[in-house]
């Protein structure tokens, strides 16, 4: 029961941090979404009654699924660089609204 509580409070915090205007929220927010969708995976895996999945010491049945893990692990990864490529993104555009537009016809030195 704690699990897919946890799995919601992430949702309903990473929607709500996506909301918002600020962009180092809305990274937050994908940040939360991410490790919700890391958590469904893994407890879609079912690893708390299996053993672990070495060859030889442990009946292929009775097993963990390692794909599951392996999926978790990779999307970390992704999650991990396209939170760092936001979070440049927004360091370099903080002040994007600050600066006038150039009027069409007109050169940016003038």
């Amino acid at each position: 029961m704690i699990l897919p509580l946890t799995i919601g409070v992430l949702v309903t915090a990473g929607v709500y941090l996506l909301t918002r205007r600020s962009m180092v929220r809305a990274v937050f927010g994908i940040g939360l979404l991410s490790h919700a969708a890391n958590l469904l995976i893994l407890t879609a895996g079912v690893t708390s009654f299996r053993e672990e999945p070495i060859a030889g010491r442990v009946d292929p049945a009775l097993a963990a699924d390692p794909l599951p893990q392996a999926f978790v692990l990779t999307a970390i990864v992704i999650t991990l660089a396209v939170m760092v490529l936001m979070l440049t993104m927004a360091v370099i555009g903080h002040d994007d609204d600050l600066r006038r537009a150039p009027e069409v016809g007109e050169t940016p030195d003038s």
